[in-house]
């Protein structure tokens, strides 16, 4: 489980914990990865998923793989005319780069029936302006994950990409404009049950989002820099 010490990460591992699995997290800082792995029951190995080297050593101390959940990233950047290179190439890494290496440090450790699930973004879909980086990693992460579910179907192996709208996490307290949002347990079921499917079963990608009206549409998620802004209520 990437990106294991906080959000989603760590509340699918949480679920997961809570239906028998033997969960190991990763992520790079190591004291909030511990703390969060005890938290609820789990592994914890610190690791970066953006290099080959760190992240071979995490799959070398989880043993055999069954199951990999990829939920680290990042959503960053800003205008194509305001961006430095060097910034636009990191979030390509931490949501893209991250994607290979993680697969390829993996494969060796799981056989047939294994499974990964890549977490995405709706941004893969409709490209938000002035989150460029953001947008072409997360559609380069969907088009990846299904060139290497082709490659993997001979072995028995599942990929599938859960395609997200807004989730109530911190990484929207930039959004300058009030949502509805999923919660991190709604992403979290939604992997969970992913990983009930039959091995002979196909989806390579399922788009999760909230609802927008009717009883069961959540509270109005205002982000604090629309807050700091005024703006409480949603715009027509």
């Amino acid at each position: 489980m990437t990106g294991g010490s906080s959000g989603i990460g760590l509340e699918t591992a949480r679920q997961l914990v809570a239906a028998g699995y033997d969960v190991v997290l990763t992520a790079r800082r190591e004291p909030e990865l511990r703390l969060a792995a005890e938290s609820i029951g789990a592994r914890a190995v610190a690791g970066d998923c953006t290099d080959a080297t760190s992240f071979a050593a995490v799959v070398e101390a989880s043993g055999s793989v069954d199951l990999v959940v990829h939920a680290a990233g990042v959503m960053a950047g800003t205008f194509v005319r305001k961006e430095r290179l060097a910034d636009f190439e990191a979030v390509v890494r931490t949501n893209l780069t991250s994607a290979f290496v993680v697969a390829s440090a993996s494969l060796p450790a799981m056989g047939p029936g294994g499974r990964f699930v890549f977490v995405s973004s709706s941004s893969s879909h409709a490209p938000q302006p002035g989150l460029s980086a953001y947008s072409a990693s997360k559609a380069g992460l969907n088009a990846f994950a299904g060139a290497f579910a082709k490659e993997v179907e001979r072995d028995g192996i599942a990929v599938h990409v859960i395609t997200t709208g807004p989730v109530e996490t911190p990484m929207l307290d930039d959004v300058r404009f009030p949502m509805r949002t999923l919660s991190v347990g709604d992403v979290a079921a939604a992997v969970c049950w992913l990983d009930t499917l039959p091995a002979n079963v196909v989806l390579g990608e399922i788009e999760v989002s909230s609802v927008e009206s009717g009883p069961f549409a959540p509270e109005l998620f205002v982000p604090s820099a629309a807050r700091a802004l005024g703006r409480t209520e949603r715009q027509h």
